[in-house]
């Protein structure tokens, strides 16, 4: 997918984080639109229909949890987090809400570019309403429920699959144990994490290349999981 023409809010009131995303994504070809308060960010958001929102938490005149209240009671636009808050229970609480991913400031420029990619590629796919999808050897055909690793046809059982296809759904998007345990189980489950562990594990030994260390799957610690977009 290309950046070129995708437009990026950043909504942030460090002058100098403004000044280095927008050197940064302008120098990838994103146009750059800019917003220093959650108000600015809401209006600029309603009124120039972003593709993605880059988002600090610690803004002047709102908590950035709740600007992401705000545009999901009406947007599915992927949001990214960007902030210094660092503990799991922030983190947890923003994806809950409908973030797409989090980072924690100092960030690297590769690594921000990437969740980018990730999340512009996420909501194409799923705007496309795409069949089939394929990720680093793993192709899962939606309609057909068929699931391949390379060539050959992987097995699963139907709470693996659901879980697989849940993951698919939100591919390069963080999700959390609960969303993950609410969308497979139901809310009578949500802190059952035993659950998810034992059937990320069922799962990683039938998809990934090594178990051990997956690339398909992969932890987001103390947070969720991710399945990544190749």
């Amino acid at each position: 997918m290309t950046a070129k023409g995708r437009r990026v809010l950043i909504v942030d009131d460090e002058p100098q984080i403004l000044r280095f995303l927008r050197t940064s994504l302008t120098a990838n070809d994103y146009d750059v639109l800019e917003a220093s308060t959650g108000a600015e960010g809401l209006r600029r958001a309603t009124a120039e229909a972003p593709d993605l929102i880059i988002l600090d938490l610690g803004l002047p005149d709102m908590d950035g949890k709740d600007v992401i209240r705000h545009l999901r009671s009406g947007s599915d636009t992927p949001i990214i987090v960007l902030s210094v808050r660092a503990r799991e229970a922030e983190k947890i609480e923003a994806l809950d809400l409908g973030a797409n991913d989090y980072l924690t400031k100092p960030f690297g420029t590769g690594e921000l570019l990437a969740r980018l990619r990730a999340a512009l590629r996420h909501q194409a796919q799923k705007t496309g309403e795409a069949e089939i999808f394929t990720s680093g050897g793993l192709t899962v055909d939606t309609v057909r429920r068929v699931v391949k690793s390379g060539e050959e046809v992987v097995h699963l059982t139907p709470k693996e699959y659901d879980l697989l296809r849940v993951l698919v759904q939100h591919a390069g998007r963080v999700l959390t144990h609960r969303q993950l345990l609410q969308a497979v189980w139901g809310p009578a489950h949500i802190e059952d994490a035993t659950y998810l562990r034992v059937f990320v594990g069922q799962l990683r030994r039938k998809i990934e290349t090594d178990p051990a260390r997956p690339a398909l799957i992969v932890t987001e610690p103390g947070v969720g999981y991710r399945l990544v977009i190749d």
